[in-house]
């Protein structure tokens, strides 16, 4: 954990820099700017270990519960459209799930944000997120049940619903390098069983 300390202190920074009054984003930095502050996390792997179950809304404000999702590979990515990495992040998740949802890989990007729909809607048509659903943890409880201590953090769940690796902090989601580890991490799909009766 003592490798991971130095992560958070710059990264309130760049979030500092990034709020304004009444919570609104200011100037939000780009990748590379928030690379340079330090703010860019580093894939930890852990586990596997069992992921607690949580709940959360759909964009309706439907109850969902993570166990919903059992058989897919996820990323949980936890965020607020308040927070400068996790808004700079927002675009690479989107094409990772363009990448990665053909191959039963789903991205849950859970916002944290209390104004719900009517804060993340509008951020993903002016950010062009087409590829992502609405997701929303208002109230924290994803973010507790996982001990996220800061935003961005995404942790990578298995086939088999367990966490396999976390990220604190941004991170370029849809580079090579990174979709492989994800496609790893999570294991390949099950083949259909009328193929495998072959």
């Amino acid at each position: 954990m003592a490798a991971l300390s130095g992560l958070w202190a710059p990264r309130r920074a760049v979030l500092g820099l990034a709020l304004v009054a009444g919570g609104t984003l200011a100037a939000a930095p780009t990748l590379r700017k928030v690379r340079a502050a330090g703010a860019m996390g580093r894939l930890v792997e852990d586990g596997p270990k069992p992921l607690p179950e949580f709940g959360f809304t759909d964009a309706n404000g439907a109850e969902r519960d993570v166990s919903a999702f059992a058989g897919q590979g996820l990323l949980v990515n936890l965020w607020a459209t308040w927070c400068g990495p996790c808004v700079e992040e927002m675009p690479a998740l989107d094409r990772a799930q363009a990448v990665l949802g053909a191959e039963g890989i789903r991205v849950l990007a859970l916002s944290s944000d209390r104004g719900g729909k009517a804060a993340v809607e509008p951020f993903f048509r002016d950010k062009g997120i087409r590829r992502l659903e609405l997701w929303l943890d208002p109230k924290g409880a994803a973010q507790r049940a996982l001990g996220v201590r800061g935003l961005p953090t995404t942790v990578v769940v298995d086939r088999q619903g367990r966490e396999r690796a976390r990220l604190e902090g941004a991170a370029a989601w849809d580079q090579p390098e990174m979709l492989a580890t994800i496609r790893r991490l999570v294991g390949p799909a099950a083949a259909p069983e009328d193929q495998s009766k072959t």
